[in-house]
């Protein structure tokens, strides 16, 4: 019986992560060095958009959602976790960010509502 659980606990875990997973979008520039998506972040889920910026970039973002979602910037340090950004239940927002230092950056959504919410956001690299 065991060796069923073994066999068992690998599917578990990767069911019980994509049940939780969320849409992952990796930043792709443009030549005019912006990006902009549209999509739809469900309900009780997250999304969000990173990729490396290299250091002393600046980054003008703005969003509009069809609903009230809790939104932050973040990079990770080791194990710390630094928000230049964080806005909790709104629907549009708008800022630059300032890349001190190298690091992968993380534009984040979560949809803490019942029902979908509709996700339009720009990134210009300045």
């Amino acid at each position: 019986m065991r060796s069923h659980v073994l066999f068992a606990l690998p599917l578990l875990l990767a069911t019980t992560f994509t049940a939780a997973a969320a849409d992952l979008v990796e930043l792709e520039w443009s030549a005019d060095g912006s990006f902009s998506k549209e999509m739809t972040v469900p309900a009780g889920k997250f999304v969000e958009a990173c990729g490396k910026l290299p250091a002393k970039t600046k980054v003008a973002w703005s969003f509009e959602s069809g609903g009230p979602t809790d939104f932050n910037i973040h990079f990770h340090e080791g194990k710390k976790v630094r928000f230049p950004a964080k806005k909790s239940a709104v629907s549009k927002a708008d800022g630059t960010l300032d890349a001190k230092v190298e690091q992968d950056y993380c534009w984040m959504w979560t949809n803490k509502g019942s029902v979908d919410a509709s996700l339009q956001f720009k990134l210009t690299r300045k």
